[in-house]
């Protein structure tokens, strides 16, 4: 298999698994629990913060999942790109959204607890 189509798989993959991780947060199914949400200690202290935190949260994760897939389409038919380009290129365009759906959920977070939804 060519090294830039096994690059595709790899990000569309990565894309699908954090829309897969992200639809249970956002429907509100996940319980308090040790290993899976938005766990802080104000989120883990009171279930109607996890629920309505994890549910934001997993809105910003699969948006950053869409985003994922389809950078990595587009990038994939970019005339001319290198392996190399098109894996610093997806490193970008997958961490971004991360990185800023974090920042978000975290403002999200002392935004609801300044509310006194406590």
């Amino acid at each position: 298999m060519n090294p830039l189509t096994l690059f595709l798989l790899l990000f569309v993959g990565s894309g699908l698994l954090l829309i897969g991780i992200s639809i249970p947060l956002i429907q509100r199914r996940i319980k308090l629990n040790d290993w899976y949400g938005f766990r802080t200690k104000r989120t883990l202290s009171n279930s109607q913060i996890w629920y309505d935190v994890n549910a934001y949260a997993g809105r910003r994760l699969f948006v950053s999942g869409v985003i994922t897939i389809i950078a990595a389409s587009v990038l994939y038919f970019v005339p001319r790109i290198t392996v190399e380009g098109y894996a610093l290129g997806m490193t970008v365009f997958a961490l971004s959204p991360l990185t800023i759906g974090i920042l978000q959920s975290f403002r999200y977070l002392n935004r609801h607890n300044t509310k006194g939804n406590r």
